[in-house]
């Protein structure tokens, strides 16, 4: 239940020099939310935070008071709204260049552009789906053992299957698959110069504008196929729709997948837990989902109206970042919530958002990690990393956090 403006809504005083820089740094452990995150929590669930461009935002670190920003129609996810805080000046160009996709959008617009997609996510359709996505797992994994042990993961596993799976969704050709994972890496870097972003996004939608204009002469049964035939849907509107599915569908997936199997080898008593019980992945799953966050940048909205936000006063016009890699250790929702744990009950984590924006390809998200990580820990039951364990890369400076490479062996 949200609240309004009182009195004694409190803001935090201009202490400028405490307020921790966005994004901030990792720290030593790269499973946990970086440092300056968790001091913040400590202080308060609500606090002050700088942005690259030298102004301010409120980082929003609670368990409840993310809930309530994510499902308070007080709250914007629209971008062009004055004071939506973006974490550098490429994440702005995207916003100044792009036709917005239903993630930015607000109301009735978004909910008309998401329900044109609801019906390809539906549990009953991504359940349809499951023999096909275990093909593909089965045969991403044939391909990766035949080549020989070490192998890198990420490349032989990890990205390919969401990638093909979102690219038989979506009806794009997964033959150009390097095409648009080198563009949307770009798209994702938050150091990549603003110049090179809008390059990217150009050639990007450029690509998917004259593929769902093929698909409008020649009708097929894609997800895009579907898109360019409805009357009501502008070419702009498909390619938007088709750029957000296409780099979401694969980038997050995949990193999930690979950063989820080094978490399982770093705590070997949890991987042996899943190779013993199979039917524990699901729930395993949801837990890893909870305690890796790859979403690690957090959510950003700005109010559109003044809001007490956890006794802190929001004001309108006011950005607005939910770190939900805290919120989603609050110990007041998932005691001791730093430990991995494949029992836990994890289901209220936010890895997925939360309220009208929530990710509408969960369904199929959970398909894909579920048979990926089964089938990976049960056909491999001897995976070990091939390198350091200090010497993995970590994709800190991405949107959507990960590993770069992941060498294993078995």
């Amino acid at each position: 239940m949200t609240t309004t403006p009182t009195e004694s809504a409190r803001s935090t005083p201009d202490t400028r020099s405490a307020r921790p820089a966005l994004p901030a740094d990792r720290g030593g452990c790269p499973f946990a939310p970086p440092p300056a995150y968790r001091e913040a929590h400590r202080t308060a669930p609500v606090t002050r935070a700088g942005l690259w461009d030298g102004s301010d935002c409120w980082l929003v670190t609670g368990h409840a008071e993310v809930r309530t920003v994510l499902s308070d129609n007080r709250f914007s996810a629209d971008a062009r709204h004055p004071g939506f805080p973006f974490l550098s000046p490429g994440r702005r160009e995207l916003v100044n260049r792009a036709t917005p996709s239903f993630l930015r959008l607000d109301g009735a617009e978004h909910a008309r552009q998401r329900r044109m997609l609801t019906g390809d996510f539906i549990v009953k359709r991504v359940e349809a789906m499951r023999p096909r996505i275990q093909r593909i797992v089965d045969d991403a994994l044939d391909r990766m053992i035949a080549g020989g042990s070490p192998a890198d993961l990420v490349a032989a596993f990890a990205l390919p299957v969401p990638s093909l799976v979102i690219c038989d969704l979506l009806g794009v050709p997964y033959e150009d698959h390097g095409f648009f994972q080198g563009r949307s890496g770009v798209l994702l870097d938050i150091a990549a110069p603003a110049e090179r972003v809008g390059t990217a996004q150009r050639e990007l939608t450029d690509y998917l504008t004259e593929l769902t204009g093929r698909k409008r002469r020649e009708p097929d049964d894609s997800l895009l196929g579907r898109l360019a035939a409805r009357p009501d849907v502008s070419p702009e509107e498909a390619a938007a729709t088709g750029l957000l599915l296409l780099v979401a569908g694969h980038e997050t997936t995949a990193n999930m997948t690979a950063l989820g199997t080094l978490a399982l080898l770093r705590h070997p008593e949890q991987a042996a837990r899943l190779q013993a019980e199979p039917a524990l992945v699901k729930g395993a799953v949801e837990e890893l989902l909870r305690w890796l966050s790859v979403v690690h940048l957090g959510i950003p909205r700005v109010a559109v109206e003044d809001v007490d936000l956890g006794g802190t006063l929001v004001r309108a016009g006011e950005g607005v970042l939910c770190m939900i890699s805290t919120a989603n250790r609050d110990a007041a929702v998932f005691p001791d919530g730093d430990r991995l744990d494949l029992d836990r009950d994890a289901r209220r984590h936010f890895a997925f958002g939360f309220g009208v924006h929530q990710c509408l390809g969960q369904p199929l998200a959970r398909a894909e990690l579920q048979i990926a990580l089964e089938t990976l820990f049960r056909r491999l039951p001897g995976l070990r990393l091939a390198v350091p364990y200090e010497s993995v890369r970590y994709r800190a400076d991405m949107v959507v956090y990960g590993v770069h490479e992941l060498p294993v062996a078995w």
